[in-house]
């Protein structure tokens, strides 16, 4: 068989690739091993957030009192399993194998393997293309603790399969999806505790993840920070979690969320002659393999495990191939969010980051607690950060708040646009909404600047004329 583009994986990535190089007369093989859609349909994203949407709704009923509305939610977890796997199917059929089918492209529900350099190896097929795209992906990693495996621990690929809500849900690691579910179960109604090795939300913002950790904790969230699990054992149904300290941890179920692995085992990369690096394929800035035929997008190539980041370095790629343009993909462009309530959203390097790089860098802060919106609503707790270089220019943005994953594009769009703090000082947010308190950081900065004895001397000399 023969093509003009055969693409591995049909998650985001590689889905987005195959649409768009049929969409313009190329011929497409697509490979996929498991479900159409990939992580994000079936296992992430979309499953995660509509679980989200579930215990906000329950939180809203309990917090209402504060309001002078009173109410007690009642939760079926039976009805929120099924309003999870209805958002599922519902998007489904845009991923469908019969929708790209109906785009010209063959889809292989097979393992693919690499036997050559420009050559792989699906369902009793030989596949022969011009250009290969891998978007295989990344799976969930089971650290190997003494007695977890008996504890038939949950993943990501299988918590959302729950149709009873556990009583006592352990969760092994604080990161995005660790904190993220914690929350949504303790608002469902289960005794969560996470068990987390260094500190909660460790790669953001300090102070970010500081009011992502009171919210938590508000909501009922055991935290145990530092805390190193040495062994597991079952007791009947339930699971009994011992850390290193000696501190025991009781659970009905135990969700791991301590990091994912690139997809690349079985797929015959040697072979092909491309290179890994801990078991990521090693890209270029165009997305390229040490195979000049290959390009590697999204999860698998290592880097940041986002959807809209795949989607993005998919859209290089077809720029790269379809159009022969020069691309480059840039990380410190991409925003990331953790869907917490308030949500942690940020941009480009954190302060800390920043300043590693270069000690005269700084940051803006706005606090909502000075945002006529963020009173309205209840929710002030929370901030926009500005990131300055230097050299006082925008370098990054972290944003504490409850719509914080949609604040953030704003200052995704200026990082990426290069526009002036000037610039975001004037623009003019509607009145009232919670862009304000990023406009208002913006203008603070510029207020400082303007505090200068030289400036007022000018400002007297004008205000005599």
């Amino acid at each position: 068989m023969r093509a003009d583009i055969c693409v591995i994986g049909a998650g985001s990535a590689g889905l987005t690739v195959a649409a768009a190089a049929a969409t313009f007369g190329h011929e497409v093989v697509l490979i996929e091993r498991g479900r159409m859609g990939g992580d994000c349909l079936n296992y992430g994203c979309v499953p995660s957030k509509s679980l989200i949407a579930a215990a906000r709704h329950a939180h809203m009923a309990r917090d209402g009192a504060r309001f002078g509305v009173h109410a007690t939610p009642q939760v079926d977890f039976h009805a929120v399993h099924a309003h999870v796997h209805a958002v599922i199917a519902g998007i489904a059929p845009h991923d469908s194998v019969e929708r790209f089918e109906g785009l010209g492209v063959r889809v292989i529900q097979a393992d693919a393997r690499f036997t050559g350099p420009d050559k792989v190896e699906a369902g009793g097929e030989t596949i022969r293309a011009r250009r290969f795209v891998v978007a295989t992906g990344s799976s969930p990693v089971v650290p190997a603790i003494d007695g977890l495996a008996t504890c038939e621990p949950l993943t990501n690929e299988t918590v959302f399969d729950l149709t009873e809500r556990p009583e006592r849900l352990a969760i092994v690691g604080g990161g995005p999806i660790g904190a993220e579910l914690s929350q949504a179960f303790a608002r469902l109604g289960s005794a969560v505790t996470v068990i987390e090795r260094g500190t909660l939300l460790a790669r953001e913002d300090a102070d970010a993840a500081a009011v992502v950790r009171a919210s938590l904790e508000r909501d009922g969230v055991t935290l145990i920070e530092g805390g190193e699990l040495a062994r597991c054992r079952r007791e009947g149904n339930a699971r009994v979690l011992t850390l290193a300290d000696g501190r025991t941890v009781g659970a009905d179920a135990i969700l791991v969320a301590a990091g994912r692995r690139a997809n690349t085992r079985g797929l015959g990369l040697e072979a092909a002659g491309v290179a890994t690096n801990d078991g990521a394929i090693v890209v270029d800035k165009g997305m390229r393999t040490t195979n000049r035929r290959i390009f590697a997008i999204g999860d698998v190539t290592g880097g940041l495990q986002f959807t809209h980041v795949a989607g993005h370095q998919a859209s290089l790629a077809v720029r790269a191939i379809v159009f022969r343009l020069p691309v480059a993909y840039d990380p410190m462009l991409m925003p990331r969010t953790t869907y917490t309530q308030p949500e942690l959203a940020q941009v480009g390097p954190t302060e800390a980051e920043a300043r590693a790089r270069d000690p005269r860098a700084r940051a803006v802060v706005a606090p909502l607690s000075g945002n006529d919106r963020a009173r309205t609503e209840g929710e002030t707790e929370g901030f926009v950060k500005l990131v300055l270089d230097g050299r006082g220019r925008l370098a990054g943005a972290t944003v504490v708040a409850p719509t914080a994953g949609d604040m953030i594009a704003t200052y995704a769009l200026a990082l990426s646009a290069k526009v002036r703090l000037a610039t975001l000082a004037s623009f003019v947010p509607a009145y009232p909404t919670l862009s304000e308190a990023g406009k208002r950081a913006a203008t603070l900065h510029l207020g400082e600047k303007l505090n200068r004895p030289w400036v007022r001397r000018v400002l007297g000399l004008l205000k005599r004329v």
